[in-house]
């Protein structure tokens, strides 16, 4: 059976929550030997209410939602799980985030981030680094390519950006209720695969791109890994992954992916090997707005399901809500993982600083190369820790830079700007923060926090700061033109994804909104044999569907 997706929305100017999608669980699963996997669709309202009755879920599993592209929605993000839980009584007990989630604490932040000027927005993390709202269940993110880069780089080796919401730094392992849960944070160039981490704010136009590429230091540190993982999460697909699933459906409304797949440069090379190394039970991904599901089969037995999610924005299919087994004793909070945490102990010898090339140690060479992490050796880093509880302190996290005034609203940056300058608002100090977190963590391991190393290496980089509550700057005529020069309008940069590119909200004149749906998938989201292609439409232009409020 085919279900078709339609998504609700109003030409009103009235104010109402984001309910898209509007999920109902299928009682289908994919596969009966895997946890089970339920179909985010959506309904008009009047077909909806027929399926809003309760389903009994097991008690000893849990939900987790997988998000793709977040782009700072966070408020529709967790509108729409609070739908969710409403309609089948039942919460969502952890979200990941595939990347482009925008930890926008300020202005500055987002002169950062690197987009075109139109799509530079403050958007809704910063109530939630100012405290005015605390995310309602635990969330895990890794970075993608539109991120406040100066923001992440305080925290490489991972931690709480915000009360209940975790980044899991340029690469990272966390342990959740059981679970394992890996992740890499960026995008891949061959430009720069090979350097080191170079990049210090305040960015050139080049650095501030550059600053989010993926590094071949983070690849060698997961490949370390020996132990099982369940969840690994890349902004960017592997290359080739699109071989296991419904390339011809993608293609029928991504047409411009075909070149690339044939190049075999859709995505990242690097973490195709990784994926077929790690082997972890799922692999999610963001970045190219298309959702597209897979299942890479491994030698001997077993196989990856790899989903990759749209962003957050009407009429996309941006959200998934997974069933897994859950032991009850384990808690569902955050931990860190002794593998990894060993791992990042004996390769902090290979940090580099330099724009040059760097090459990791391998067979033949002087230099150690394998760093698997042993029994013993894993009970040394719990040591570390006193020998007991490995959790990740909820309650470490710490404001450095300055907050976004809330009363200049969520808008545009120049808007923002222009506003603050015209009601002279102090502008926040372009300087470099050093997280608390991470200094504590460098410190227990003795691990080198990379952000100070390069601003002791770049006399032209401002001086850390360290403290709880930055003050604010005095408002100055400089910083005014630096923040005004520090955006571009992303003109002409290969890796830019177009933010308005996808479905199309139609008015006929009439006032009546439709939607081009240009997709329409099938019930089983890993079906490696995707939509029967006696559901697919015959004409060549997708419908377009009318909305209903």
């Amino acid at each position: 059976m085919l279900i078709f997706m339609l998504h609700c929305i109003t030409n009103s100017s009235r104010s109402r929550p984001f309910h898209a999608p509007h999920l109902v669980f299928s009682s289908n699963p994919v596969f009966s030997s895997n946890p089970v996997f339920y179909f985010p669709v959506f309904f008009s309202v009047p077909f909806l209410k027929q399926f809003n009755r309760p389903r009994c879920i097991n008690s000893f599993t849990m939900l987790i939602a997988v998000e793709g592209c977040c782009h700072g929605e966070l408020d529709k993000i967790y509108e729409t799980l609070a739908y969710i839980e409403s309609t089948h009584g039942r919460k969502v007990d952890l979200l990941l985030c595939c990347g482009d989630f925008q930890a926008v604490r300020n202005i500055n932040d987002l002169s950062c981030l690197a987009a075109p000027e139109k799509h530079l927005r403050m958007q809704d993390f910063f109530k939630y680094y100012s405290g005015e709202k605390t995310a309602p269940i635990p969330t895990i993110f890794i970075g993608g390519n539109h991120e406040a880069s100066n923001h992440l780089q305080e925290l490489a080796y991972g931690g709480w950006v915000a009360n209940n919401i975790y980044y899991l730094g340029n690469a990272g392992v966390i342990r959740f209720g059981g679970l394992r849960i890996a992740g890499l944070s960026g995008i891949y160039n061959g430009h720069n695969y090979r350097k080191g981490h170079f990049e210090v704010p305040p960015y050139t136009e080049s650095t501030k791109r550059s600053v989010y590429h993926v590094r071949q230091l983070e690849l060698f540190r997961l490949k370390q890994i020996s132990r099982p993982l369940d969840i690994f999460m890349s902004h960017d697909w592997p290359v080739g992954v699109t071989d296991y699933g419904n390339k011809e459906m993608l293609l029928r409304f991504k047409p411009y992916f075909q070149e690339d797949i044939e190049n075999g440069q859709l995505g990242n090379p690097t973490t195709w090997d990784l994926l077929k190394k790690l082997q972890p039970r799922y692999w999610f991904s963001g970045h190219l707005h298309a959702k597209f599901a897979a299942s890479i089969p491994h030698v001997g037995a077993g196989s990856t399901n790899f989903l990759a999610l749209d962003k957050c924005v009407p009429g996309k299919r941006f959200l998934q809500i997974l069933e897994v087994p859950h032991d009850p004793a384990e808690p569902l909070t955050l931990s860190y993982d002794p593998e990894w945490l060993g791992i990042l102990q004996q390769t902090n010898h290979l940090w580099s600083f330099d724009s040059l090339p760097q090459y990791m140690p391998g067979p033949g060479g002087a230099e150690p190369f394998d760093f698997t992490q042993s029994d013993a050796r894993m009970e040394e880093v719990k040591g570390v820790f006193g020998g007991g509880s490995l959790i990740v302190d909820p309650g470490a996290f710490q404001r450095t830079a300055p907050v976004h005034e809330a009363e200049l609203g969520n808008g545009a940056y120049t808007r923002v700007l222009d506003e603050m300058i015209k009601r002279r608002f102090p502008l926040p100090p372009r300087k470099n923060f050093v997280n608390p977190q991470t200094t504590e963590l460098c410190a227990r391991l003795g691990l080198t926090d990379p952000l100070v190393a390069l601003i002791a290496k770049n006399p032209h980089a401002t001086p850390p700061v360290i403290r709880e509550t930055a003050p604010a700057a005095d408002l100055n005529v400089g910083q005014t033109e630096m923040l005004k020069m520090a955006v571009s309008d992303g003109g002409g940069n290969p890796e830019e994804i177009d933010l308005d590119e996808g479905s199309a909200l139609v008015d006929d004149g009439a006032g009546t909104l439709y939607v081009v749906e240009d997709y329409i998938p099938g019930v089983a989201a890993w079906d490696s044999a995707g939509v029967d292609a006696s559901t697919r439409s015959s004409e060549p232009d997708a419908k377009k569907l009318k909305l209903v409020e």
